[in-house]
C-alpha cells in the first residue's frame, strides 16, 4: 500500500469513527446542556489548537516539511486557539456569537486549506513526522466539532436542552 493511499484510509476512518463517537455520545450529552454551555465544551477542545504549533518544532517533524505549508498551519491554528479562548470570554456577551461565528470560519478554513495545501503540492504524509497524528487524528475531531458548532449556533437562542418527561402510568 502506498503512503498516500494510507494517509487518506486513516483520514477517512478517523472521520467516520469519530463521526460515530460525536453522534452517539457527545452530541447526545451536549443536547441536555444550554447552547452557552455547550459551546463553552466545545470551544475548550478547540483552544487546544496551539499543538498546531508542532508544525514549526523541528524533531517532530521532519526537516523536508516545507515551511510554505508548515508556518500557515502552525500560525493557523494558534490564531484558531485565540479567537477560540476570545469566543469563550465573550459567550455571555451581545458579541459572542458573532465571536463563535469568526472562530468557526477561521478554523474551518484554516483546516481545509492545510489539507488542500498538502494536497496541491504533493506533500508526503512521511515529512509530518509525529505530527502525522495530528492530521489523522485530531484533525478530523476538529471538523466534525465545527459542524456541531455552527449546528448550535443555527439553533439561535433557542434551548438546547432536551426535556424528560415521566409518564404517568395508570394503577
Amino acid at each position: 500500500m502506498s503512503v498516500q493511499a494510507a494517509f487518506g484510509i486513516s483520514v477517512v476512518f478517523s472521520l467516520s469513527v469519530w463521526g460515530m463517537v460525536v453522534a452517539r455520545y457527545i452530541w447526545p450529552a451536549l443536547r441536555r446542556q444550554s447552547r452557552t454551555d455547550a459551546l463553552r465544551i466545545l470551544l475548550t477542545l478547540h483552544s487546544f489548537r496551539f499543538i498546531g504549533l508542532a508544525f514549526i518544532v523541528p524533531g517532530v517533524v521532519s526537516s523536508e516539511l516545507p515551511a510554505a505549508f508548515a508556518r500557515p498551519a502552525a500560525y493557523g491554528d494558534l490564531v484558531a486557539t485565540v479567537l477560540a479562548l476570545l469566543s469563550i470570554a465573550a459567550l455571555n456577551s451581545i458579541f459572542g456569537a458573532v465571536l463563535v461565528w469568526v472562530f468557526s470560519v477561521w478554523g474551518t478554513a484554516d483546516l481545509l486549506n492545510a489539507f488542500y495545501q498538502a494536497i496541491h503540492s504533493g506533500l508526503s504524509p512521511g515529512r509530518f513526522g509525529a505530527a502525522y497524528f495530528l492530521v489523522t487524528l485530531v484533525v478530523p475531531l476538529l471538523l466534525i466539532t465545527h459542524g456541531f458548532i455552527v449546528r448550535l449556533l443555527l439553533q439561535g437562542d433557542r434551548a438546547n436542552v432536551v426535556e424528560h418527561r415521566a409518564v404517568a402510568v395508570p394503577t
